[in-house]
């Protein structure tokens, strides 16, 4: 069942992406090489607990504040004091909260030290997708108008491998809600945009292959089947009458809670 969000609800949603957004802004400068994904889930955690929130993911049972997914690893990377952040990885940083009863679902790929050219190339059309999909959520339009656009510019356009094993969701009061949103054409459910909807859209894009499978020794973290590279990109954007709002962008105009 898609849940329509009133005007109380959204505002609500969007003070849980602001702060998410404020943490990204707070924590993407301290991922460099030598420090441990576990160390950066850590400042996630106290983050997120100083200002009056809880890790989204803890509702279902996932063991992070943060999925941290490195290189190969597309999502749902688990935190570990082993792995340890080098010159020239993508480290993707998927982070909800929830405060107050309101879910905020974002995710960024870091770009750390020397990164190569065609990882940087990943990276970039990655996020091209991610605006073009956000820029066809619109009231009218339907999920495929989403999925096509993410498509065209990754997979038609630049030849990637775009995930289908996984998607994007609507979000807001759970983690996980209907609709489920595709990256590329589907034959699942294909719903009109409403106003009152509040989804995350996140483009996983592969190197190589658009297959993943679950890592050797790991019940959740998600890698490409070839070990090509991968990248992540995600915003939770409300739907209105006429228009559209990214609740999570770093760029808001809002107080911030670390001003």
């Amino acid at each position: 069942m898609i849940i329509l969000k009133n005007e109380d609800q959204i505002r609500g949603i969007r003070k849980s992406c602001h702060l998410l957004a404020d943490l990204f802004n707070e924590i993407i400068p301290r991922v460099k090489p030598g420090i441990s994904t576990k160390e950066i889930d850590d400042w996630c955690c106290e983050f997120v607990r100083k200002f009056g929130g809880v890790p989204a993911w803890y509702e279902e049972n996932f063991p992070g504040c943060a999925c941290i997914s490195i290189n190969n690893q597309v999502i749902h990377g688990v935190p570990s004091r082993k792995r340890i952040v080098k010159d020239g990885d993508l480290v993707s940083l998927d982070i909800g909260i929830n405060l107050n009863g309101f879910i905020s679902d974002s995710t960024h790929t870091v770009l750390v030290g020397n990164v190569k050219p065609a990882h940087q190339k990943l990276c970039r059309v990655t996020g091209e997708s991610l605006m073009a999909g956000i820029a066809a959520c619109q009231k009218g339009n339907r999920v495929s108008d989403i999925a096509n656009a993410v498509y065209k510019i990754c997979a038609e356009e630049n030849h990637y491998g775009v995930v289908y094993d996984y998607c994007g969701h609507g979000v807001g009061i759970g983690v996980h809600e209907d609709p489920s949103i595709p990256n590329c054409p589907s034959a699942g459910p294909n719903p009109r945009i409403q106003a009152g909807m509040v989804l995350a859209i996140e483009p996983m894009i592969n190197e190589g292959t658009a297959d993943v499978e679950i890592e050797d020794g790991s019940e959740w973290t998600v890698v490409t089947a070839d070990g090509s590279w991968s990248c992540h990109e995600e915003h939770t954007v409300a739907v209105f009458e006429d228009h559209n709002e990214i609740l999570t962008d770093l760029d808001y105009n809002g107080n911030s809670c670390l001003k």
